[in-house]
């Protein structure tokens, strides 16, 4: 198959150094040679690929942005791109890395004991460990402060009762960071091994939508966890909010890439497909303002990711600034998605072209991570100084 040109209406490339070019051309190729080729099949069989993923350390993904422990030191607009392409494939695989990099190892990197870290993320970096993030419950979701999972201390232990729902590889993961209150209604970040006596995982079966991804639920029933296992440095709503920041952060960028796939197969489809005087239908005005909606909000995502990226990595972004990220390019892919598919007409739903792959992913994509709608109000809240949600 040919390479994947990009897309790029506005020399957003003149805007990039020469090595977050590289960074960028070195998943992309990865994505086209070995993604796109596989992901249908691992799509309708609800499997995740996971033979790619010794390829995905290899090339330094896991972790990228972190310094040391063997991770890549990318900077923060480097792994930006790197999202974009991995979504481009499939918001599974992007999903995994997300989880692994910004939802497991940075918490361990920035809360975790100096023990944890040199165990943990040498073994996350290199993927030799799986691991998995456990906030949301089947009760709370936008509002994690509810939660009901707790940690009682008895000893050297802690007692964890409780159950996390729509967790990311979560029957996979060697490692799971779960959050639980404790007696003093504090929350506090645990890492649960696998096979920990009380702990369960299953997985969640009958989605329609990241479907090339593991999507599990958890169990703490009497789990008992060593008191070392606790992050010493996570105390409150502030640590695992902080990392969903760094999550989201990559989802902006992945949603990018997933409405450029949609965009390029629209674009591409409508140029050779005949209708009405054996004319391409891109010949169509209709047409061609979907195509032009399309290039025109990937233009303006491309710029607001690219300018969050450069703030992130001046240590200047806000989390407000990444919830506007976040909200925007996801709604944008999911528009794109279905301008697309009504471009292909019945064509746009049959897995011989990936639209209806990628807007059933993004539906998800919508919803986590904190919803479109929280994330209006958490900018609401920034630009008014009154919070509409409490």
């Amino acid at each position: 198959m040919p390479a994947f040109p990009g897309v790029d209406f506005i020399d957003f490339d003149s805007l990039l150094s020469d090595e977050e070019k590289l960074v960028r051309r070195t998943a992309r190729q990865f994505v086209d040679e070995q993604v796109i080729p596989i992901i249908e099949k691992h799509n309708r069989e609800a499997t995740f690929p996971m033979h790619l993923l010794p390829q995905v350390a290899e090339m330094g993904f896991f972790g990228a942005n972190l310094t040391g422990y063997g991770c890549a030191e990318m900077s923060n607009l480097a792994y930006g791109l790197v999202m974009q392409e991995l979504e481009r494939g499939d918001s599974g695989l992007r999903s995994f890395v997300s989880v692994q990099s910004a939802l497991v190892m940075y918490p361990i990197y920035s809360y975790g004991s100096e023990a944890q870290k040199n165990r943990w993320l040498p073994l996350l970096q290199s993927g030799q460990a799986v691991g998995c993030f456990g906030l949301t419950e089947p009760q709370f979701g936008s509002n994690p402060g509810g939660m009901l999972t707790r940690a009682v201390r008895r000893g050297n232990c802690y007692v964890l009762n409780g159950e996390k729902m729509w967790i990311t590889n979560g029957s996979i993961a060697d490692v799971s960071v779960v959050w639980a209150k404790t007696e003093d209604d504090t929350i506090r970040g645990f890492l649960i091994e696998k096979g920990t006596k009380g702990f369960k995982a299953w997985d969640i079966h009958g989605k329609w939508s990241l479907r090339a991804s593991v999507t599990s639920g958890l169990a703490m029933t009497d789990c008992e966890v060593p008191a070392e296992n606790m992050l010493p440095k996570a105390e409150g709503l502030k640590g695992p909010l902080s990392c969903l920041t760094q999550a989201r952060y990559g989802i902006g960028w992945g949603a990018i890439g997933a409405a450029m796939a949609c965009y390029d197969t629209a674009l591409q489809y409508a140029k050779t497909r005949k209708q009405f005087a054996n004319r391409p239908i891109a010949s169509h005005q209709l047409v061609q303002d979907k195509l032009v909606w399309m290039i025109t909000e990937i233009s303006k995502g491309q710029l607001l990711a690219l300018h969050v990226g450069r703030l992130k990595d001046q240590g200047r972004a806000d989390h407000t600034h990444v919830s506007m990220l976040k909200m925007n390019n996801v709604w944008m892919a999911l528009e794109s998605a279905r301008k697309a598919r009504d471009i292909l007409g019945a064509n746009g739903i049959v897995d011989d072209y990936c639209i209806m792959r990628h807007m059933n992913n993004l539906e998800s994509v919508y919803t986590y991570e904190g919803t479109h709608d929280i994330h209006r109000l958490v900018i609401g809240a920034r630009v008014t100084g009154i919070p509409a949600y409490e």
